[in-house]
Formats: C-alpha cells, sequence, structure tokens
C-alpha cells in the first residue's frame, strides 16, 4: 500500500508516533525537491488533548499517494486549558494568519461541548467567521462530531437536539446511498465510535434538499452527511479515535463521580478490563483517504487562488 507524503514540521510530537507506525512523514527539504503541487490542508483542532487528536488525524491523511502540507490552527478567542502555550505557538497559527489564504481542504473536529448553546461557546463569533470563510476558500471542509453540528446549525439552521444519555460505544452503520465516491470500497456494514450526548435528527437533514445521508445506524443514527456538491462534508461519529480512546473516556468520566454507562459494543463481553479490539480501522482509512482523492484531489484546481 503507498502511503502519502505528510509534511509537518520536524519537531511536532506526532511525528515519531507516526514513524514508529511506518507512516510515510516528509520533511520540507525532501517536499521541494518533488515536481508537484502538494493538496493543502488546514486542520481547525478543537479537542481539548491536541497532540492526540493530531496524531489521530495525521494516520488516516497518510493513507494515500498523494503528498499534502498540514496547517494547525487554532481559535485565538479561546485559551486552551489542557494543550500547553508553547505547542500552540510552535505548531499553530490563528485564523487572523491563514484567512488570506486558499486551501485544497480543511478538517474541523469536535470539541466536548454539546451541551452549551452554540452561542454560548466562547470562540462562536471567530468559528462562524471561519466557516463563511471556507465556503470562498477552500476546495472541501469535513467536519467532525460537534463540528459537524455546529456547521449543520451555521450553514443550515439545523439545530441539535439532546439525548436522553451519552451516545457513547461503537455501533453497526449502514450504507443508505450506494454510488457515493465517499464510500467506495466500503462494506454494506461498518462500525464507527461515537461519544457525544446531542445529535442531528435525519428529518431535519432530509429537510435540506442540498443535503444527502450517506450512511446511518440503527442505535446512533445518521453518521456520514455531505451537501450535493461534496464541499460540505459532515461526520458524526469519530473514526479517528484509537483503540482505547473510548476506555480512557470511560475511566475518566467514572473518575470524575458521572455515572457513565461502559461504552456499548466496545468491551469484549463488556468487560471494562479486557483490551477493546479496534473494529473500524479500515473504514476510517477509506473514509480519509476517499474524501482526500474524490472531494479534495479531484476538485481542487490546480492553481488555488
Amino acid at each position: 500500500m503507498l502511503n502519502m507524503p505528510i509534511k509537518i514540521p520536524n519537531e511536532l510530537p506526532a511525528k515519531d508516533v507516526l514513524q514508529q507506525e511506518n507512516i510515510f512523514i516528509m520533511n520540507e527539504q525532501r517536499a521541494y525537491t518533488q515536481d508537484i503541487r502538494p493538496l493543502h490542508i488546514v486542520i481547525l483542532n478543537l479537542m481539548p488533548l491536541k497532540e492526540i487528536t493530531e496524531t489521530q488525524l495525521l494516520r488516516l491523511l497518510g493513507n494515500s499517494p498523494l503528498q499534502v502540507e498540514i496547517t494547525f490552527v487554532h481559535p485565538s478567542s479561546h485559551r486552551s486549558r489542557n494543550t500547553p502555550a508553547e505547542h500552540l505557538e510552535a505548531f499553530y497559527k490563528s485564523f487572523s494568519e491563514v484567512k488570506d489564504e486558499y486551501f485544497d481542504g480543511m478538517i474541523i473536529t469536535g470539541a466536548p461541548i454539546e451541551r452549551l448553546s452554540f452561542e454560548e461557546v466562547d470562540y462562536w463569533e471567530e468559528l462562524a467567521e471561519m466557516f463563511e470563510w471556507s465556503k470562498s476558500h477552500v476546495t472541501s471542509t469535513m467536519h467532525i462530531c460537534w463540528g459537524a453540528q455546529a456547521a449543520l446549525y451555521y450553514h443550515y439552521e439545523i439545530p441539535k437536539v439532546e439525548l436522553p444519555e451519552k451516545q457513547f460505544g461503537v455501533y453497526k452503520h449502514a450504507i443508505k446511498v450506494m454510488n457515493s465516491p465517499l464510500l467506495r470500497g466500503f462494506d454494506d456494514h461498518f462500525h464507527v465510535p461515537h461519544s457525544r450526548y446531542t445529535t442531528t435528527t435525519k428529518e431535519d437533514i432530509d429537510g435540506e434538499e442540498d443535503l444527502v445521508v450517506l450512511a446511518e445506524s440503527d442505535e446512533a443514527g445518521v453518521y456520514l452527511i455531505a451537501d450535493t456538491k461534496g464541499s460540505k462534508v459532515f461526520v458524526t461519529g469519530h473514526a479517528e479515535y484509537d483503540a482505547t480512546t473510548l476506555r480512557d473516556e470511560y475511566k475518566r468520566d467514572r473518575e470524575r463521580g458521572m455515572d457513565t454507562q461502559a461504552p456499548t459494543g466496545y468491551f469484549p463481553s463488556g468487560d471494562p478490563d479486557q483490551q477493546p479490539p479496534l473494529l473500524w480501522r479500515a473504514h476510517s482509512h477509506l473514509l480519509f483517504s476517499n474524501w482526500l482523492n474524490y472531494y479534495v484531489y479531484q476538485e481542487t484546481p490546480y492553481e488555488l487562488r
């Protein structure tokens, strides 16, 4: 299998992890010797543990023969309490620093703030500006979990709905549109982790002519949504999660005194002391490689401007 050369800073902590996993990392000097234009992908990382999310996303972006240059962005109107300021200063840019640039693709992550109304989020105005900017400065944007809910609300005024209990576990999903390029190579059924307190209803999405539900779960609801042009993709689950991410979250919730139940369909025999299997690796790699190829590379102009 060919691996995409990901161009990232040499000092980024994710680099060592990815190299140990045999992900092809390209330094800046070597990138300049290749007579091709790399895809420029900007990642708006809203997750609290940014270094973990960096590794998870870069791992999936490495499953393609395309060369990709990554730019990390964080909202300047929010102060991160879980990521050192030195890390943000070294590896991240503010929106003001990139707003005059154009990108082939963009990824907007989730954030553990589902129970806040969108307008209560301290960086909502800045995020709304980025949503609007992405329509003219990005070929295709993938929105993940809360990022998907926020984008559906901004672009289509689709509200999020609070769930009676946390949607937490690994669920079986089914393809609903068989000829979508985003789903090429997928099995008819596949597994995806979910971790959220709110959802977006299928009825609200079906009410928008510009949106198509590509995959969903009987238990977890709609999963994969795209607009008819492929410029906006919405992913309600967490294909990027590691095998142990839900376990770590479960233990963290219990240590905080929360009554979170063990993730559905995750631990063998429902036993939290057993190592959970990674059931979604193939699907997650296909999702990101299909998005990069069919929604970004095949659609983006050679001259971004």
